[in-house]
């Protein structure tokens, strides 16, 4: 992308000490020229570049094909198909009124809730008595300074007041762990997949004209199962656990994969800890208003024998933790284009991600059931060695480990 931007502006910068100096056959085959040159795509960069119509190029590389001959005809300036505003006065304004109706014409217009493609555009304007192509309402589109557009993502809605003071806590506290070599890791759980001949986001390399067929639909009666990829990022030495449920995503399911992170990777990663600290999102199986999810982890500590810290995001920051641009997208980028037939596949994919940066992952295949509804009465929670922090109690805790 970046050459092309770099090649556009130097045809650009060409086309500026040029163009005074060419007529306009030498300026269709200079243009033609550049097209040849470039190579593939040629044509929309100098037609982009210079303004000149694609066909207007094309033309000029079919002379340069069966060669120039001098001739000392030129076309008179002016010459050629009047201008379609000298033949319809008012078409520009009549498309202008029609791709913003609310701010610059009816809003009962019969775009109004449609798309707005050329063709959608050209077929308003010829039912109100104009004669135009498609090819020319775009270039009036592009005259009059419309280029297509894709939504932004920019409001992030109404924030909490104290969302940059949580951010600033947790950096602090993961800061001062990381400094005593203590356990810092952030989870979260991944976006369900359907597993099965199903499509996914992406391409891969294939031979020629021999995609791999997948299934037409994404019906979830067709699929083998959901898979639920339950990640535990461990921040100091950037590896990663994936648990891959194939059940509930509840909290129970969200402690044992941080126990089985434990288990195999931080046992050994981390044999003199004293303490662990756990980032997660403010919602799902691991939200702070969750009491399975406090009586898990405490159940956790018990076993440990480590008090567990927890810091959770503010509600509607997901995205600024940790494991979603560590990991999940490193994932997502290694099985694209790849159909995930079986849990088994799912488990390989994600056990095989890998980064420049050192990313290493492992992930292994949950069978067990975690049973939905659980309740924790408030006589259970008052048993919990539960410890709230002083700065936002219910986004930062402590669950310490109780008497044996």
């Amino acid at each position: 992308m970046k050459r092309n931007t770099d090649v556009e502006a130097t045809i650009v910068g060409k086309f500026l000490v040029m163009s005074p100096l060419l007529d306009e056959r030498a300026r269709r085959l200079w243009a033609a020229a550049e097209s040849a040159a470039i190579g593939y795509g040629g044509d929309a960069l100098v037609s982009a570049a210079t303004g000149l119509a694609r066909e207007t190029i094309r033309n000029g590389r079919r002379e340069l094909v069966q060669g120039v001959k001098v001739t000392g005809r030129i076309r008179q300036p002016g010459a050629g198909r009047p201008d379609v505003e000298e033949t319809q006065p008012g078409l520009t304004e009549a498309l202008d009124l029609l791709v913003e109706p609310l701010t610059r014409g009816d809003p009962m217009s019969p775009l109004r809730w449609t798309c707005k493609s050329r063709a959608k555009l050209t077929a308003a304007l010829t039912a109100q008595g104009w004669r135009v192509s498609s090819t020319t309402v775009g270039h009036l589109l592009h005259a009059l300074g419309y280029r297509l557009q894709a939504l932004r993502k920019t409001q992030e809605g109404t924030s909490h007041p104290d969302r940059n003071a949580q951010f600033e806590h947790i950096n602090t506290a993961a800061a001062a762990f990381l400094a005593q070599q203590q356990p810092v890791i952030s989870v979260d759980t991944k976006k369900k997949e359907l597993v099965g001949d199903f499509k996914t986001a992406g391409r891969e390399w294939q031979p020629t004209g021999t995609p791999e067929p997948v299934r037409v639909h994404d019906f979830p009666s067709d699929a083998v199962g959901k898979a639920i990829p339950y990640g535990v990022y461990d921040m100091a030495r950037n590896e990663a656990w994936v648990s891959v449920g194939r059940d509930h995503d509840t909290p129970a399911f969200a402690v044992a994969s941080i126990r089985q992170w434990w288990t195999m990777m931080g046992r050994a990663a981390y044999p003199k800890a004293t303490a662990l600290l756990i980032t997660a999102d403010a919602g799902g199986s691991n939200g702070y208003r969750s009491r399975t999810w406090k009586q898990e982890l405490q159940h956790l500590a018990d076993d440990l024998r480590v008090p567990i810290h927890v810091s959770h995001f503010p509600p509607g920051t997901s995205k600024w933790n940790k494991i979603e641009h560590r990991l999940f997208c490193h994932i997502t980028e290694n099985w694209r284009g790849r159909p995930l037939r079986t849990f088994e596949t799912v488990v390989d994919l994600i056990g095989h991600t890998r980064t420049a940066a050192g990313l290493r992952v492992r992930a292994k295949l949950d069978k067990r059931r975690y049973p939905t509804g659980c309740v924790v009465t408030r006589a259970e929670m008052h048993d919990l060695a539960l410890h709230p922090h002083t700065f936002h109690g219910d986004w930062n805790y402590e669950l310490r480990p109780r008497p044996s």
